[in-house]
């Protein structure tokens, strides 16, 4: 099993994409073929739901359903603990899962798209 923290810079480029080979494509796929367990808690729930509800994308109520409940259903609820830990951009902070107590199981950090 994979589990892995998804940036919602993923799902905002899945969604956007008309190519149905991108990467971020495969990994939404790969969530809803149980091959990525994604790992989510509340603020991760409510930053998907403030950035694919942004005017600019126009992505539906149902399409953003649709990604919250894949996120939900699939994924495992994580409640991590402050780490104290500094990244470059804080806002990042509630992506960071390291430690969310599995540790016999294989895990991706995350899986980021470079912001412009």
């Amino acid at each position: 099993m994979v589990y892995a923290v998804i940036d919602t810079n993923v799902f905002v480029a899945a969604l956007l994409t008309k190519n149905n080979d991108s990467a971020t494509v495969k990994v939404y796929e790969a969530i809803a073929d149980g091959k990525i367990t994604p790992l989510y808690h509340k603020d991760m729930l409510d930053e998907y739901t403030e950035v694919l509800s942004r005017p600019k994308f126009r992505f539906s109520k149902e399409k953003i359903d649709v990604v919250l409940e894949l996120i939900v259903k699939y994924g495992v609820e994580v409640f991590p603990k402050p780490t104290g830990e500094i990244l470059i951009d804080m806002d990042d902070l509630i992506f960071y899962c390291a430690d969310f107590g599995r540790s016999n199981t294989r895990w991706l950090a995350a899986f980021s798209i470079q912001r412009n």
